[in-house]
């Protein structure tokens, strides 16, 4: 909705919802957007301004991790992944992490995480929605 160039990266079989993305592609299209999709994160990562990343194996999921460490295999945002990205990038996930799977430690921990202002945010949002879901705004 706001212009911005979108690249994901993800192994076969990981891929976005089909709708979802022809969704995302006519949005992109009105806003001079653009998205592409990447089977290398590094091909993704290059140039970025913000990394994002996500868990490999989500609650529930537990019983595929050995699978989802191998599969995701090169996957990880680490130092070297961050180096392709700007300078200034920014590192984002929405918590909580398993470091030393999908991140390393440094990146987490690094100067360029603002994944706590990111969990901040997110509670702010959380009590917004209750208060309008509460008929208060």
């Amino acid at each position: 909705l706001t212009g911005m160039h979108f690249r994901c990266a993800s192994p076969e079989g990981y891929d976005c919802d089909a709708g979802v993305i022809a969704d995302a592609k006519k949005i992109a299209a009105e806003t001079g957007a653009t998205i592409s999709f990447h089977r290398d994160p590094q091909e993704a990562a290059a140039d970025a301004d913000v990394i994002v990343t996500d868990v490999f194996t989500s609650m529930g999921q537990e019983a595929e991790t050995a699978e989802r460490l191998k599969i995701f295999e090169g996957f990880q945002v680490n130092d070297q992944m961050m180096s392709l990205a700007k300078d200034d990038a920014l590192f984002l996930h929405c918590l909580p992490a398993h470091r030393g799977e999908e991140v390393t430690a440094s990146v987490i921990d690094g100067p360029q995480s603002v994944v706590w202002d990111e969990a901040e945010n997110r509670m702010h949002a959380q009590k917004a929605l209750l208060l309008a879901l509460g008929g208060a705004i």
